[in-house]
């Protein structure tokens, strides 16, 4: 991997103050002890990376979780300072900070600011009361309306705001009124997810038990489509299956993974996709900790496989041949509403999709799920109802 390819970067924060029931993520309650040493660690592994890698340029940082916005202002600032040091920070770069509404201060907002944070990503869920309690979360809709403008009035821009479907005990009014104060506040960004019940997690066990009603896929189904009828009128551009944005706010972190382009995870649990090489780090923040107390940058200059080898906290390593590169891009950019663009395509891999997927995209074309424009491949209205369904054929 050169230097002069820029690449995104993710920095893990894995500290809640509580673990949301439906969570999944490598996430972790009451191990607050651990912040300062596991930020010393996390600049250690940056600092590493930098050195590896020769400073390539970073266009994008995103810092999720867990909770960053629940680590002291101070410690993300010392984080960014880290990542200055050792990367090629590019000057335009979108620095997103994911955050829970109640975490916010004028002092905490204003210290983002002023370290290069110039986007948040707020974990609003839902502006019912109620179904927060069921999402367990920790604030309720006034704090989350409170918390957005409080972002907003300190000068921050560029705003993400998330938001759930498809709950259990959720109805269709109560999420027409979800999307009805979203469109009201109007931030740049909106992400909206379908609930997963992940295995393992409590929500899960509390389904699978009959504690609480299992999520009605038809009418999760409906909350999407209601979705892409109310924000139609918001001046939103859908631009990615779960995603939509107003002119010019698309998260370009993101674009990243869409587009299957190179991204660096820090961090324990962090994925990573360099060179033709995916890998991810051990998930345990202590042992992660313990790991990076001692390491010195020698490898560089080595093949990647060998230089991914030789940081320590690396766990997995996964070479990523032609053919799977090729059909990761394919599912990914489909989720686009800019879809595969056929020139950048042929550039990437020789030859345009028709000449490896002809048979399939004949099929998904006459299923109507995608059609062929002059310039790109993109899926129908149909297509992205039923996406997984378009994705899985390229795997095949």
């Amino acid at each position: 991997m050169s230097s002069a390819e820029p690449i995104s970067l993710y920095v893990h924060i894995p500290f809640c103050e509580t673990k949301c029931p439906y969570c999944d993520f490598n996430t972790y309650a009451a191990i607050e002890p651990l912040m300062p040493t596991y930020v010393a660690a996390l600049k250690s592994e940056i600092a590493l990376w930098g050195s590896l890698l020769d400073g390539p340029e970073v266009h994008t940082v995103f810092f999720g979780g867990g909770t960053p916005s629940y680590l002291p202002s101070e410690d993300i600032r010392h984080t960014m300072k880290a990542i200055t040091t050792a990367f090629n920070l590019a000057p335009c770069a979108e620095v997103t900070l994911e955050a829970n509404p109640g975490d916010f201060t004028a002092d905490k907002l204003a210290a983002y600011l002023d370290c290069g944070i110039n986007r948040l990503s707020i974990g609003i869920q839902s502006f019912d009361d109620d179904l927060l309690q069921t999402l367990g979360r920790r604030h309720n809709a006034a704090d989350a309306v409170h918390a957005y403008r409080q972002a907003a009035d300190a000068g921050f821009e560029n705003i993400s705001i998330d938001l759930m479907y498809g709950l259990p005990y959720q109805n269709i009014q109560q999420w027409q009124s979800t999307l009805a104060q979203a469109l009201e506040l109007a931030p740049p960004h909106i992400s909206m997810y379908c609930l997963t019940l992940e295995g393992g997690t409590p929500m899960e066990r509390w389904v699978d038990q009959g504690s609480m009603p299992t999520p009605d896929a038809d009418l999760a189904a409906d909350m999407y489509l209601m979705a892409q009828d109310e924000m139609r009128h918001g001046r939103y551009r859908h631009y990615e299956i779960s995603n939509w944005a107003q002119p010019g706010r698309r998260s370009q972190h993101n674009l990243t993974y869409w587009r299957n382009d190179p991204y660096l995870g820090v961090g324990p649990g962090a994925h990573s996709y360099l060179g033709d090489c995916r890998f991810s780090a051990i998930k345990s923040p202590r042992e992660y900790i313990r790991r990076m107390q001692s390491v010195s940058p020698d490898s560089c200059g080595e093949p990647m496989r060998a230089m991914i080898s030789s940081v320590p906290v690396v766990d997995e390593i996964e070479q990523i041949d032609t053919p799977l590169e090729m059909a990761e891009t394919m599912m990914m950019g489909l989720r686009l509403d800019e879809g595969i663009g056929i020139a950048g395509f042929k550039e990437r891999f020789g030859e345009p999709p028709s000449h490896f997927y002809a048979d399939t995209l004949d099929e998904l074309e006459r299923l109507e799920l995608l059609h062929t424009q002059e310039d790109a491949l993109r899926l129908t209205h149909r297509g992205r109802m039923l996406g997984n369904e378009v994705f899985s054929r390229f795997f095949n």
